[in-house]
């Protein structure tokens, strides 16, 4: 009887488990936080749903606790859940934190340059650069406030040219928010259907699937071994590559009429901070490059997803919007543009808003941060170089923060009296260091777009949405509605 099958099948089983044994004995050795045991090569990814990464996250929280280790192949990444936990990390402690994590869905094309994917001196230097220019943008030809009352007026003569028929909302918030990045960055607006415009947008939304599908999640958890796998993360360089020539064409055309006594927009000004600090390598064709491709990333998607949910929201909760309606009236009126003063003689709004981006949960896992240096925290010991994951989804539903986490209510954010409630916990643009810096360019689009549509119309639908339809959908890193036709009705007198 021939028995070398046999002795060689016993042998790699014994060589299996030598190696299993020296693997688990190995990542034991660490003072990280506990987790499910990691496997060689693969680490936990056979542990988690197929294409529900966020929610295999908070299931590990529900076995583990609040801080814990998964791997991602041989990498450890230490998850953090909770207003408490995530706060004592990313405001208590912000320099330990303050790297930036790994991406390995865009790391290849990235390659740490731009304002949200760098790290130490080259972050700081872009960061400062950019809230600056953002911050005295109205010392230009318009202020950003301004451009977004223009804006608003395009959308709602783009809504009533529909007369009250069932749309896509997203077909026309999408153009209208990015349009602010447009405007910031390149100067000028473009009408929705201008092709070059959306072939720009379309760009983005396939970038944006890519990346959050099953293909990408598997990508960013086993890049080794994804790198050698077809499959639709594929792509994504290629996409990233005509976004970035979409980019670089029209700094070619700046650069043609640049005037740098009359900067007109963001590009203008990094061309001027080029001039002067010739000798910083942080301010190259790279890096203004990738911060603008950042900017429309983080100014496009959030805010529009933001804005339909509120949307399906309010059709949701009539009452709600019959209640905007009233405060809307008595604060405004029919015959003038909102504006951002408006917004603290409206608690209502204040608080229906937050509601909305809090129930929206639109990045559910925040972007990944980063030891900067060996940290002591909570009795383990995270080496520097480590991936953390703050999740935002599991703040902004803390039950010891919020009476009802999982339902919309706007009570969440009015006390007693009806004023506007400060809440800690309201984290959706991320907190300490690494906060998004346009968290003030989106509260401003998010107050005037969503007044001005209000002021205007009266949300309707042919179907009937239930608690259920509005939940979050979570695709991969990010959450969105679910997909849904509405109608615009012109309320009396609105102008």
């Amino acid at each position: 009887m021939d028995t070398t099958w046999l002795s060689t099948l016993l042998l790699a089983l014994i060589v299996s488990c030598i190696i299993y044994c020296a693997w688990n004995a190995m990542w034991r050795e660490h003072n990280l936080p506990p987790g499910p045991t990691p496997l060689p090569i693969v680490g936990n990814v056979l542990q988690m749903r197929t294409g529900e990464m966020v929610k295999s996250l908070l299931e590990f929280r529900e076995k583990y606790g609040s801080i814990y280790t998964i791997y991602f192949g041989h990498k450890p990444v230490v998850v953090l859940c909770g207003y408490e936990l995530v706060k004592e990390a990313l405001v208590d402690h912000p320099e330990e934190f303050e790297a930036r994590g790994r991406l390995p869905t865009l790391d290849s094309f990235v390659q740490e340059h731009g304002v949200v994917f760098s790290s130490g001196k080259r972050w700081k230097d872009l960061r400062r650069f950019t809230l600056t220019t953002l911050r005295n943008f109205g010392m230009g030809r318009k202020s950003i406030e301004q451009r977004i009352q223009e804006e608003s007026g395009f959308l709602v003569t783009a809504i009533r040219s529909h007369k009250g028929k069932s749309i896509d909302p997203r077909s026309l918030l999408v153009p209208c928010v990015s349009n602010i990045i447009c405007s910031i960055v390149f100067g000028d607006r473009f009408e929705y259907n201008n092709e070059s415009f959306q072939k720009l947008l379309s760009l983005f939304a396939a970038n944006f699937r890519d990346m959050s599908g099953t293909w990408g999640q598997l990508q960013h958890m086993l890049p080794n071994i994804m790198n050698y796998i077809p499959g639709h993360h594929k792509r994504i360089n290629t996409q990233m590559t005509n976004l970035a020539n979409f980019i670089l064409e029209r700094v070619k055309m700046n650069q043609e009429t640049f005037d740098p006594n009359s900067p007109r927009d963001f590009i203008d000004c990094f061309l001027i901070k080029q001039q002067q600090e010739k000798d910083n390598p942080n301010f190259n064709k790279e890096n203004m490059t990738m911060t603008i491709m950042n900017l429309f990333f983080a100014g496009t998607e959030t805010v529009s997803t933001t804005l339909s949910y509120g949307l399906l929201a309010l059709m949701r909760y009539p009452e709600i919007q019959a209640r905007l309606h009233k405060e809307i009236d008595r604060v405004i009126g029919e015959n003038r543009i909102p504006n951002t003063e408006d917004r603290n003689k409206m608690p209502y709004m204040d608080a229906v808003i937050h509601e909305i981006q809090r129930f929206g949960d639109i990045v559910p896992m925040n972007l990944p941060h980063q030891t900067a240096r060996n940290v002591n925290f909570r009795g383990y010991t995270i080496p520097k170089g480590t991936d953390v994951y703050p999740l935002l989804c599991s703040v902004l539903r803390d039950d010891n923060q919020f009476a009802t986490p999982y339902k919309f209510d706007p009570n969440h954010f009015l006390d007693n009296n009806g004023c506007f409630k400060k809440n800690d916990a309201f984290m959706p643009f991320s907190a300490g260091k690494r906060m998004c810096l346009g968290e003030g360019l989106a509260r401003m689009e998010l107050f005037i777009f969503l007044t001005t549509i209000l002021q205007n119309f009266t949300l309707t639908s042919k179907t009937k949405f239930t608690d259920e339809d509005i939940a979050p959908r979570t695709l991969g890193f990010a959450s969105a509605p679910i997909s849904y036709e509405m109608s615009f009705i012109p309320r009396v007198g609105s102008y």
